[in-house]
């Protein structure tokens, strides 16, 4: 097997003002980032972003890209909703 590739992708701490589904009407999807020794920290990644960058490779390592922060991760948990194709939040874990 080739050797994964790492994707980069952008996101924002996530706004505490907006719930998950006011977030995902908004295009984005509500994220968490946890590890061994950090904070987990709750982010909010553009939809579409992370859906074009993860159509092939769902199992590879992402660049994560949090403000100044940067985190190798990978997924650990991926909820979606299966009749409209949704995905409604994302666990990252340190790579």
């Amino acid at each position: 097997m080739a050797e994964s590739t790492i994707i980069k992708l952008n996101a924002q701490i996530r706004d505490e003002d907006k719930n998950p589904r006011q977030l995902r009407a908004l295009g984005f999807v509500p994220a968490t980032v946890y590890g061994k020794g950090m904070e987990s920290k709750n982010i909010q990644i553009c939809a579409h972003e992370f859906e074009m960058s993860t159509r092939n490779n769902r199992d590879a390592v992402f660049e994560l890209v949090v403000g100044k922060e940067k985190f190798n991760v990978v997924i650990q948990e991926l909820q979606k909703n299966y009749s409209t194709n949704q995905v409604l939040n994302i666990e990252f874990k340190l790579a």
